[in-house]
């Protein structure tokens, strides 16, 4: 039996119903406004913490608290997904 829900089919719904929901949900800023929080937050730090950085040594450290941050998430989101199961 197939399973309707298999991502790894193009042609099942589930495919469709994931394109459609990243559609909407990017059309909403999402990622713009996920940057904006931590591009925010990482400011404040380096003030706080009073460091002044070139504006290449910002961009690299930013780049990289930014994948921190979204793997953390993910990981985040992983651990209650198999909590539900």
């Amino acid at each position: 039996m197939l399973n309707p829900f298999d991502p790894n089919k193009d042609s099942h719904p589930y495919f469709n119903l994931q394109k459609r929901m990243l559609e909407k949900v990017q059309s909403a800023g999402i990622n713009d406004q996920i940057f904006e929080v931590v591009q925010k937050a990482y400011e404040n730090a380096l003030k706080a913490e009073n460091i002044i950085l070139s504006r290449p040594e910002s961009k690299r450290l930013l780049s990289q608290i930014l994948k921190l941050v979204l793997d953390d998430m993910v990981k985040k989101l992983d651990d209650r997904s198999a909590r539900i199961a």
